[in-house]
């Protein structure tokens, strides 16, 4: 039986790129944003075709981003139509000048369902070293109280580098004080601006697993992993540890809860390409944002179809594809590897994940069933899958 979110009709998550304007320079940047907007980004009119599309497939979570978001006069009417059309929108606006207390509160009343903002270190002098520009981590701080006091969940963005690995015990104390609903670890891809920046190493990767999975223990906000995919591989580990002791509470789920703003999370685990679409200024439709090969534009072609037929995104749910460790991997149902950072780092879309440590139990590319961890890790993710839908349904 297929789950009852089919990844293969419609994604979970639809990213709009409004523009690729922003007064930021960060140095990790995909898009390498510049401070103005092209001439060619979707229109106010095709921007509200794209949202009836998004509308009509039914997908949970529709994020505007950018460059920033705020840099477009329309954003508002936009937020406002796609709302009208039942679409619950997430915002990612730039901590700059433009994000005042005047500008939340609009997208609130327009009926902006979160906002995300980005928050890179947990002081001032490393997170504006991050974004290079004084003053933003000032503004990002303002910004998430003015968003409580307005009753809007905050969603806080985080990009794990060299930058910043050493003050995650910091960062996560400061986020504990700032009652958001959720905090996003993006682990870099290099990819834009951020190719100049060094990875952090496969090892480096699970030693912030285990301080997600601890952290998530404790504190009140969810937590979620994006370019990450092996961190499920790690949950469903801690599970089957945990279970096999018997003792000490249990691995969270991978697979948060809904919030009160609507916005849960998936009830199967996404990958680039699979529950996931990103389409930039321009219409371009990718399996991430990371990930810059093109399956089509929406000026031309129906999202819809492009998520569902077109050879990209039909390759990238098919884990057979996979190669190297991944194609062999008896979690590479749940996992799959960020498709993002193997091109990045190979140019092969389906090359094996650059950055994990686990080595397959099995090299066999044949039945995945064949392995009994594989079995063990397939009924988990069922488990979990059954229990989270009746959740996130009710």
């Amino acid at each position: 039986m297929k789950p009852r979110f089919d990844f293969d009709e419609r994604p979970f998550i639809v990213i709009w790129e409004t523009t690729q304007a922003c007064d930021l320079a960060c140095v990790h940047c995909r898009a390498c944003a510049q401070p103005v907007r092209s001439a060619l980004e979707l229109s106010t009119d095709e921007a509200k075709r794209l949202i009836d599309e998004v509308a009509a497939l039914g997908s949970p979570v529709f994020v505007l981003t950018g460059g920033d978001p705020l840099k477009r006069p329309d954003i508002f009417e936009l937020v406002e139509y796609a709302t009208a059309c039942r679409v619950r929108i997430s915002l990612t606006p730039s901590a700059t000048p433009m994000l005042t207390q005047e500008a939340i509160l609009k997208l609130k009343q327009r009926g902006l369902a979160r906002l995300a903002i980005s928050l890179d270190g947990p002081t001032a002098n490393i997170h504006d070293a991050f974004r290079r520009v004084p003053g933003s981590y000032d503004c990002t701080i303002r910004a998430v109280r003015w968003a409580r006091e307005m009753g809007l969940p905050v969603q806080i963005n985080t990009t794990i580098t060299r930058h910043n690995l050493q003050y995650l015990d910091s960062m996560i104390a400061l986020l504990e004080q700032l009652d958001i609903v959720l905090w996003s670890v993006f682990f870099l891809v290099p990819t834009g601006r951020g190719s100049a920046i060094d990875l952090i190493s496969d090892e480096e990767f699970e030693q912030v697993f285990e301080k997600l999975y601890e952290t998530s223990q404790r504190v009140k906000f969810d937590i979620k992993s994006t370019e990450a995919q092996h961190y499920r591989r790690f949950l469903l580990q801690r599970r089957t540890e945990g279970k096999r002791k018997g003792n000490g509470r249990p691995a969270p789920a991978m697979i948060g809860l809904s919030t009160p703003d609507g916005i849960g999370r998936a009830p199967r685990g996404i990958n680039d390409g699979k529950g996931f679409v990103f389409i930039s200024h321009l219409g371009e439709v990718f399996p991430s944002g990371f990930l810059p090969v093109s399956a089509g534009n929406v000026r031309k072609q129906s999202l819809t179809e492009l998520y569902r037929h077109s050879p990209l995104f039909v390759s990238l749910r098919d884990t057979a594809n996979l190669k190297g460790k991944c194609g062999a991997c008896e979690f590479r149902e749940v996992c799959g590897g960020s498709r993002a950072r193997a091109h990045a780092v190979t140019g092969d879309l389906f090359a094996e994940e650059p950055c994990c440590t686990w080595q397959p139990k099995s090299r066999l590319k044949t039945d995945p069933h064949s392995d009994c961890l594989s079995v063990a890790a397939q009924r988990l993710e069922s488990a979990a899958n059954f229990n989270q839908e009746i959740l996130t349904t009710s």
